[in-house]
């Protein structure tokens, strides 16, 4: 079990620093504007906060939390499941933020952060997005959202990002396990990973891996 808080609190200030005149600007999530990607993240942490709780009503029709449903080729159906999640991501229509969009994402986020902070969120199965997962699987998606999401934002706006290094490893980790699954990206979720140097730091690695250029700066294209 990871605490999601300090990714979490990152991007709650990443969010609430926010202009209005940056909404409409590009970010390095491909096709995505500053708004649409808060947008996102508003339905990420609402989709996210279910499967944490197993709430069946907000998952549709979520599971019982009974990891002996699994089956015998669980990690083998993982990665086919993920790819069918992301077919059904949150929205990202930035025209929907209304005008309460900072102090209602940020409490999404801290949210977020508490439902996953329940040790009975890592086990067994729970739903996302209409999707069946482990428990665990799914805190390790929402981390890399956040931690992700949470860079693209920074540097959409230019800000620096840091973020806990065990929280980026768990991200890293999960990122690459899908890579060895689909090298040339996973269609809405990743794209084609961008070289890095193994040199580099891990969260410059984990951006490649997703498919971003590290250095992206606003007005380098996306």
């Amino acid at each position: 079990m990871l605490d999601l808080t300090p990714a979490t609190g990152t991007l709650t200030r990443l969010v609430t620093d926010i202009g209005d005149d940056q909404l409409r600007a590009p970010t390095p999530c491909r096709g995505t504007t500053v708004a649409d990607l808060l947008d996102h993240l508003d339905g990420l942490c609402l989709a996210f906060t279910a499967a944490a709780a197993k709430d069946q009503a907000a998952g549709s029709r979520a599971p019982s939390a009974g990891g002996s449903r699994l089956g015998p080729d669980w990690r083998i159906a993982i990665p086919g499941r993920l790819a069918l999640l992301a077919s059904r991501p949150p929205s990202a229509d930035g025209a929907r933020l209304g005008p309460d969009w900072r102090t209602r994402i940020s409490g999404r986020l801290a949210r977020l952060a508490s439902a996953w902070q329940d040790e009975t969120a890592w086990a067994g199965l729970t739903r996302a997005g209409g999707v069946d997962l482990p428990g665990e699987v799914a805190g390790q998606v929402a981390i890399n959202e956040v931690v992700v999401h949470g860079w693209d934002i920074a540097a959409a706006t230019r800000h620096g990002y840091a973020c806990e290094t065990e929280l980026i490893q768990a991200a890293y980790a999960f990122v690459r396990a899908a890579v060895a699954q689909n090298p040339d990206g996973s269609p809405g979720l990743f794209g084609p990973p961008v070289s890095v140097p193994d040199s580099a730091p891990l969260l410059d690695r984990l951006i490649g891996l997703t498919g971003r250029d590290p250095a992206w700066q606003p007005g380098s294209g996306n």
